[in-house]
């Protein structure tokens, strides 16, 4: 079962990505909403040791997909509000296999200032496009999704190997993602246009993700 959840995803990714590219509106809301549940699929069939905490962030990214479609503040900062909880349970999720005693946390504290240096120099550069009430609930949500990668860093860093750099690298992929979705959103003068890199690294990252979780 595992393999037909893997070829519905990556059917359902391959026409997303293609309707976005094309800015076929319609095909891309038909497709977007296979992608997440084909993920849950993929997990669920593919270990023994499914965490809750995993399905529980895959449904929220699903809730998210599903209220980014509709146009408007309101339903964006929904799914913002989706994400956001998709992110802390990814972070749970993630903390099963982090050895915290041999971490500093002066080390933690670092890492988490690199994100939010990051974070502000993109909100610098979006500010003058942003409506005011959005502007610290958006630094806020991205600095969750820093912290999201934090975990997913200090996770490898206890504990090298493959399925971590995974999704380590699905981790930054969603970064990235969100990073993109905030200019095609609100800088209309941007280099991105469309929505294909803001869904590429998307899919990539939560397929990533989840399957260095399995």
């Amino acid at each position: 079962m595992k393999y037909f959840f893997i070829v519905i995803f990556w059917i359902a990714t391959i026409i997303h990505l293609i309707a976005s590219s094309k800015k076929d509106t319609k095909l891309r809301n038909y497709s977007k909403p296979f992608i997440i549940p084909s993920l849950i699929g993929m997990y669920i069939f593919s270990t023994d040791h499914v965490l809750w905490s995993t399905i529980i962030a895959l449904i929220f990214s699903w809730i998210g997909d599903l209220f980014l479609v509709g146009k408007g503040v309101k339903w964006f900062s929904i799914g913002g509000i989706s994400f956001m909880i998709s992110h802390l349970f990814f972070i749970i999720s993630y903390s099963y296999e982090i050895a915290f005693k041999e971490i500093d946390f002066l080390y933690f504290i670092a890492l988490f200032s690199f994100y939010l240096v990051f974070v502000t120099f993109i909100f610098n550069e979006l500010k003058p496009f942003l409506p005011d009430k959005l502007l610290i609930p958006m630094f806020f949500y991205l600095s969750i999704n820093g912290l999201m990668n934090c975990f997913s860093i200090l996770r490898l860093y206890t504990n090298m190997n493959m399925p971590n750099f995974l999704t380590f690298v699905g981790a930054t992929l969603f970064f990235i993602s969100d990073s993109i979705l905030f200019f095609v959103r609100f800088n209309k003068n941007s280099r991105f246009k469309t929505h294909f890199w803001v869904m590429l690294t998307y899919s990539l990252a939560e397929f990533l993700i989840v399957f260095g979780l399995i």
